[in-house]
């Protein structure tokens, strides 16, 4: 069953699976539109197994939202094979799963 990691520093970034999607989400314990968002982006980590489902907390690492330049919460970071290959902030449930989607069979 797929879970959510939590991420804590740059170094664990860059331990991630180079070969399966990687969906970054920038949150703040702060931001509504995060705790909407939550549930259903921990659901989609149990749903979708094959794709590599991770949880920046922005106040924690300051560093990584700069090097993403995420400044809008919640902000959902695309990676496949280590390159960025899109980004989208305040998506809906419908745009986040769309998103996974397209970058899954790309």
């Amino acid at each position: 069953m797929g879970e959510v990691i939590a991420i804590h520093s740059l170094e664990e970034l860059a331990t991630v699976s180079r070969n399966k999607l990687v969906v970054v989400y920038f949150s703040a314990t702060w931001s509504e539109p995060c705790r909407l968002i939550s549930p259903v982006f921990h659901d989609l980590a149990k749903k979708l197994t094959n794709v590599t489902f991770l949880e920046v907390d922005v106040d924690e690492i300051k560093l990584l939202s700069l090097k993403f330049n995420v400044s809008i919460m919640p902000t959902f970071v695309f990676v496949k094979e280590r390159v960025l290959v899109d980004q989208v902030s305040r998506a809906s449930k419908d745009e986040l799963e769309n998103k996974i989607e397209k970058h899954m069979i790309a």
